[in-house]
This record gives structure tokens, sequence and C-alpha cells, in this order.
């Protein structure tokens, strides 16, 4: 779907649409469309959408009236997004090839302006390659979506946001592709495709670079898999050449078994969304560099798939971490902390970072806790958490900051090594993040966010159907806005 800020090519589309706030008057309108609309309750809620048909210079339209909320709120930009996204949803496969919005009549700001835009966007995302037989009823026909009276320097706006959304989609593609078609090679040959003429600089691991660094943890975890695992770091320089780097690290377990530890069958086949973390960090340095954003920005990734061949890790073995570490493996399913341990090292070793921010679909015990409305923060930086949860109000990817404590981390001490990869059942999110503070040299701000019940929703959600979220995208971009960019 392709979203025009210009006027549309002919007059006979025939789907009009104009974004509503709360409580409006609608005399502008045709009187048997105002009159469908108080009889339909129709009062300009947020989301709230009404339709109805009207003669418009001798042609009858399609009205739909979008409701933007109250005009002055917190959640404005929230609220828009919704009305946007509300116009999508009814319309996508509808029939209709085009729509004309109208935004004169909102009061709309031009950061306003692209809000009800990016959620028109984010709506439409959909993932239908492999749906050969779908009926032609439930193929998306809505092309191309026009914009009337958007006030001046929407353009720019919506230039910055649509970047922010392509980066969105691009994560929600990672997400979604099945372990066959997105593993740790071809994530990197995406992300290679996807920056290529950028100015962003990519550097790519093997699994011999990474053993010869000593990364045992990570290169650990796929070794009982055919394929190789893979480290990528996207750098964006767009910042002071002396201001040194804010660093995102992302799990990218591009398919996890569970290892030796095997999981139970059903629902394995979720686990093809376990590189969440890695795709949001994928998806966010998209976005970043798509707007140019004055910032130095660096995403590291680790990229493993978790098998359970006769070379796989077992449980009870002991590895040597790239920080000298080592760690009783004692269950196989607990594979990300060992992924992010050494990527985390290596990011430290290789960037003098002004602060790391990691993500990853971590524990099931996060889901239990805050279940699929916030991501979990852990922190130890009060600062840095505080600045993470303002970026989550404000772009919609919330977070909720648990606790981390010494009681906690002595949960993870081993008999035989420094550290085991597991504590006991319960505290099972708190316990994996002490074991990936341990990996946080010189009291470097760093903040964990596990986001296991985020990346994948099993219902339809305000601006996303279905799936893939895309979570963690605008969280990161919002935040390098607020602190790198502020």
């Amino acid at each position: 779907m392709q979203i025009h800020l210009t006027a549309a090519p002919s007059s006979d589309i025939r789907l009009h649409a104009r974004v509503i706030n709360q409580g409006a008057a609608l005399s502008s309108l045709d009187p048997a469309l105002v009159e469908g609309a108080s009889a339909s309750r129709f009062t300009g809620r947020t989301g709230q959408l009404f339709e109805g048909f009207a003669s418009v210079d001798g042609t009858v339209r399609r009205i739909a009236l979008a409701g933007a909320g109250e005009a002055v709120t917190d959640d404005r930009r929230a609220n828009l997004e919704r009305a946007g996204a509300a116009l999508t949803a009814k319309y996508l496969v509808s029939g209709e090839s085009a729509m004309v919005v109208d935004l004169a009549h909102a009061g709309l700001s031009a950061d306003d302006a692209a809000a009800v835009l990016l959620g028109l966007r984010l709506r439409g995302w959909r993932h239908d390659k492999y749906r050969t037989t779908l009926a032609a009823d439930k193929r998306p026909s809505l092309v191309n979506v026009y914009i009337t009276g958007a006030p001046e320097g929407t353009a720019a706006a919506w230039e910055r946001e649509s970047a922010v959304a392509k980066g969105v989609e691009f994560t929600r593609g990672l997400v979604t592709e099945p372990a066959n078609i997105i593993y740790p090679a071809s994530f990197v040959a995406a992300c290679e495709e996807a920056f290529a003429g950028t100015g962003a600089e990519i550097t790519v691991l093997g699994e011999a670079e990474m053993s010869a660094l000593g990364m045992g943890a990570l290169v650990g975890v796929g070794q009982g898999s055919e394929r190789e695992s893979k480290l990528i770091a996207i750098r964006w320089n767009g910042g002071n050449a002396g201001d040194k780097p804010t660093v995102f690290v992302g799990k990218g377990v591009t398919f996890d078994t569970g290892g030796i530890s095997l999981k139970p069958g059903p629902g394995m086949e979720d686990m093809k969304w376990d590189m969440g973390g890695a795709g949001a960090v994928a998806g966010a340095m998209l976005a970043l560099v798509n707007r140019k954003a004055k910032a130095n920005i660096i995403g590291v990734m680790g990229l493993v798939e978790n098998m359970p061949d006769g070379k796989a890790q077992r449980p009870g073995d002991v590895i040597t971490t790239m920080s000298g570490q080592t760690v009783e493996v004692l269950n196989t399913d607990a594979e990300g902390r060992l992924v992010l341990c050494d990527a985390l090292h290596w990011a430290q070793e290789q960037y003098d970072a002004a602060r790391i921010v990691d993500l990853a679909t971590l524990t099931g015990a996060i889901i239990v806790s805050l279940g699929n409305e916030h991501g979990g923060m852990f922190a130890n930086d009060d600062r840095l958490a505080a600045q993470l949860t303002a970026a989550g109000q404000t772009s919609g990817d919330k977070l909720w900051r648990m606790p981390l404590g010494p009681n906690y981390d002595k949960l993870i001490d081993s008999p035989i090594a420094d550290i085991k990869n597991v504590g006991p059942r319960e505290a099972g999110s708190i316990t994996a993040a002490q074991f990936l503070q341990r990996f946080i040299k010189n009291g470097t701000p760093w903040a964990h966010l596990d986001i296991a019940g985020m990346v994948w929703s099993n219902k339809p959600g305000h601006t996303w159907e279905k799936g893939a979220t895309g979570y963690g995208v605008r969280l990161l971009d919002q935040f390098v806005r607020d602190v790198a960019e502020g």
C-alpha cells in the first residue's frame, strides 16, 4: 500500500475518508451522513469508524469517518495512529483499490498528520507470499491512499515516520519467515541487501572467527546445527566523530528446538520468532539509517540455530565464554543468554559504548509476569531505565522495569564453574538478566529488554495484523531521538 501526499490523479475514486475528533460537529457533511452517524452513535471516539454513502457532485461516494478521540490528550499520537489503522483494517480487502483521506478537519499538526499515516501504513502490512489458494475477497485490494488537507510540514514529518515504518516492516518480515528461509546466513544476507548503498558499515563474523576469539558460549549453542552461526554488526556514524556510540545487541536464535533439553512438540513452530530481538535491532537500524539519524549507533546481532544433533551441547557441559568466565550449562533450552553474553562482551571489546541495550525473547517467565502488554526491562542505571520507559510510552512499545539484586545473583552461582545458565524455577526472567549483567564491564549503563511476550501476537492489534508486531523498532528509534540525538 502506497501513501501519497499529492492529489488523487482521478476524480473517480469512490472511497473517501475523514478523520474526526471526538465531539466535533458534523454539520459540513451531507445531512444523510450526519443522520446516519448519529443513529450509529458515532462520536469520534478513538478507533470508532462509521461508513455511509452520499452523492457528491452527482457521483455516489463511499464515505468513512474515523474517530481520533479527544483533540487534547496525552494519548493523542496513539489515538491518531488508531484512526489511520482503523481505515486500513476496514478497507484493505474491501475491493476498493484507492482511498482519499481528508485531514483538514481535525486541527492536526504535521507530526499529528504523520501519526495518522503511520497507522494507515503499519496496519496494512501482511505476509501472504505462501498463501497460494487465498480467496479473491480475502486478498488485499487497497493499493493507493491519497492525503488531502495535510498541514504544512507533513511531508518532512512523514519522511521520518515512513523510515520507521520501513524498519518495522523489515522486522516483521524477518520474524514471520519460517526457519527454512531465515537462518543465520540468510538473516545476514537480508541485512546486506537492505543496507546496501545506505552508508552503513557491516561486519560479519563466521564460526571460525568467533571460535578464534573464544566465543565458546555463542558457538556452543549452534554446534548441533548444520547451519553456521554468525555475528553481524551494523554501524551508522551519523553523529559527531568524538561521540561514543549507542549500542543495541539482539538475540537471534533463528529456530529454537531447545537442543538436547528438547521443547514439547506442540507450539514449537512458534520458535521461528526466537530471533525477535535481533529482528528488532535490524529493523531499528534500518529505520535510523534511512532517516539519517544524527547519532552514532551500532546494532550487534548474534545468530544461531539451536538443534539436537549428535554434536549438540549437553546438559552438564562447561563452556568458556569470550570474557573468560565459565558457564555450567544445566539446560540447553536456556540458550539465548549464552548467545548474548558473548555478543555483549564482543561489542564492549570492539566499541567504547556510551550505553548498551540488549533485546531478547529470553524467557517464558516474563510472559507469566507481564503478559503481552509490556516488555520487561532490567537495568543497572536509573537514568537509562527512565529514558527507555519514556521512549516506550511515546512510541507505544511499552516497558515495565523489573528488579535486579545480589540475592537474585547468588541463585546462578555454580558449584563447579563461575556461573550456571539457569537458576531455580522462581524469578526466571530475573536470574536470566542477572546472568547477562555479569558480562557488563566497567559500569557501562546497560539495560536488558526481555520481549518474549511482545514480538508475536495471536490476535490483531491496533496497528498490526495477527502475527509479527515489529515490537522494539519504534522503541529504539524513539530512544535515539530522545537521548542520542536529543
